[in-house]
C-alpha cells in the first residue's frame, strides 16, 4: 500500500467502513494513526489505540477498563439472541468474578505437565496430516493442515468423539465472523444459527458426560461440570465450551497459516530455520529453545488476533488524552506489535529479534489462558511441516479471510516439490 493511500484510509478510519485494500495490508494504516493521532476518536465515539506502551496500560489496569461488552453487544445483537447469550457469557468478554471462576478451571486442564503430556499425540497428529500431503503432493496450507490441528486439540480437550467433529470449524467461523465490528444480515444470521446448533449438541455432550465423567486434569469439560460450590450456570457452562473451541480454533489456525505463508515471502527466513533445524536435529531441546522464539516472531509480525476491546468504568486519561466514563476502546494489537518505540526494524520478521515483548496473547487477567499450548502446536506444525516439505511452494496467490479483527487466510493452496 503506498503512503499517500494510508494517509488516506487513516483521515477517515472507520472500522465499521473498512476498504478492501486495508484488509489486504493494514500495517501502513496504522503506522500513520500510531504516529499522528495513536489514541483516534471514531465517528461513532469510540477510541482506537496503536500505541504499545498505551495498550500495556490498559491491559494492566482492570480495575479502570473493564471487558464486559453487554452494553456494546446489546445494540449489536439484540438482548434475545444466541450470539448475545453467548459473547456475554464467554470468559473473554467478562470480568471478576466468572472470569476468574472459568479460568482456573481452564487453566488446570492447561498446566505445564498437562501440555508436555499432549506432545506425543500432537506429533502423530502433525505427522498423519504430512504423510496425506505427500500422498497428493500438497494441498492447501489451510484447510488440510493449519486449521485440522487446533480443531483436533480442542476436540480432544472437550472429549468431542471423532465422528462429531465435522461441524466444528464451520461453527466457529460463524460465531467469530460475528465479532467484526460490521456485519450483513446473513453473517449475523449464520452466526445465531452457529451459536445454537452448537450449543445443542453441547447439551447432549454434557449429559453425557455428567453420567461418564473424563479425566479432570486433560479434560476441561469434565473440568467445568464438576465445579464444586460456584458452580457455573448452565448457560456460563455451555457458552464457555463453546469459547474454548473459537479461541483455541482460530488463532492457532491463523499462527500456523500466516507463519507458513510467510515462509514463502520471506525466503531467507526459511534458509535459516531450516540451517538452525539440521544443525539442532539431534538435540530436540536445543531446538524447542531455538523454535519458541521464532513462534513469538511470527506472532508479533502477522498476531493471529488483531484487535481487543476495553469500555471506560470512570473518567481517566491514556496517553494525555481524556476518556470519559462509559467509553469504548479498540485495541490494536496489530499496530502495537510493529511500533517502533517497542520494536527495533518493527516491520522485519527478524528471529533472533530479543527482548520479543509482543502482545499477542494480550496481557494481565486476560492474558489468555491456552498461550503455551499455541505455542507448542505452533512449534510443532511448523517445525515438522518445514523438516518434510522444506521447497513447498503455494500454486495460487493465497486468499485472506477478510477480517479487521482476526488476520489469516481462508485458502493457500499449495505443493511440496
Amino acid at each position: 500500500m503506498r503512503e499517500h493511500r494510508a494517509q488516506e484510509i487513516a483521515a477517515a478510519f472507520d472500522l465499521r467502513a473498512l476498504p478492501p485494500d486495508f484488509y489486504a495490508n493494514p500495517y501502513p494504516v496504522y503506522d500513520v494513526l500510531r504516529g499522528s493521532s495513536p489514541i483516534h476518536r471514531m465517528p461513532d465515539g469510540s477510541y482506537f489505540l496503536t500505541r504499545h506502551a498505551d495498550l500495556v496500560a490498559v491491559y494492566r489496569d482492570a480495575q479502570t477498563y473493564s471487558s464486559d461488552k453487554k452494553v456494546e453487544f446489546e445494540p449489536k445483537y439484540g438482548a434475545t439472541s444466541a450470539l448475545f447469550e453467548h459473547h456475554t457469557n464467554s470468559l473473554v468478554f467478562n470480568d471478576p468474578p466468572l472470569h476468574t471462576r472459568v479460568r482456573k478451571l481452564i487453566m488446570g486442564a492447561l498446566s505445564r505437565r498437562a501440555i508436555a503430556d499432549m506432545e506425543p499425540s500432537l506429533g502423530a497428529l502433525v505427522d498423519g496430516l504430512l504423510d496425506a500431503i505427500a500422498i497428493k503432493g500438497g494441498g492447501d496450507l489451510i484447510e488440510d493442515f493449519a486449521s485440522a490441528i487446533p480443531v483436533e486439540v480442542i476436540g480432544n480437550l472437550l472429549g468431542v468423539p471423532h465422528a462429531d467433529r465435522a461441524p466444528l470449524r464451520g461453527w466457529s467461523l460463524a460465531i467469530l465472523g460475528a465479532l467484526e465490528p460490521k456485519l450483513t444480515p446473513e453473517q449475523e444470521a449464520l452466526g445465531n444459527r452457529s451459536v445454537t446448533e452448537f450449543t445443542d449438541y453441547l447439551k447432549t455432550l454434557v449429559a453425557h458426560r455428567r453420567k461418564h465423567p473424563g479425566n479432570p486434569e486433560h479434560d476441561v469439560l469434565t473440568r467445568l461440570i464438576g465445579q464444586e460450590g460456584d458452580r457455573l450456570s448452565e448457560a456460563e457452562l455451555l457458552q464457555n465450551c463453546v469459547f474454548i473451541l473459537n479461541a483455541g480454533h482460530e488463532t492457532t489456525t491463523n499462527l500456523i497459516g500466516n507463519a507458513l505463508v510467510a515462509l514463502t515471502e520471506h525466503s531467507q527466513v526459511k534458509t535459516e530455520i531450516l540451517l538452525k533445524q539440521e544443525l539442532l536435529a539431534p538435540d530436540s531441546i536445543g531446538l524447542e529453545a531455538y523454535l519458541n522464539p521464532v513462534i513469538d516472531e511470527f506472532l508479533r509480525f502477522e498476531s493471529s488476533n488483531q484487535l481487543s476491546n476495553r469500555c471506560a468504568l470512570k473518567d481517566t486519561q491514556i496517553g494525555g488524552i481524556n476518556i470519559a466514563a462509559g467509553s469504548l476502546l479498540t485495541l490494536c494489537v496489530g499496530a502495537a506489535n510493529r511500533d517502533p518505540e517497542q520494536f527495533e526494524r518493527p516491520n522485519e520478521l527478524l528471529l533472533a529479534r530479543s527482548n520479543n515483548r509482543h502482545l499477542a496473547f494480550g496481557l494481565g487477567i486476560h492474558q489468555c489462558a491456552g498461550m503455551s499450548l499455541a505455542r507448542l502446536e505452533g512449534r510443532i506444525a511448523m517445525g515438522r511441516f518445514l523438516q518434510r516439505f522444506p521447497n513447498f511452494r503455494l500454486t495460487a496467490p493465497p486468499t485472506r479471510g477478510g477480517r479487521a479483527r482476526f488476520r489469516g487466510f481462508l485458502r493457500a493452496p499449495f505443493a511440496v516439490a
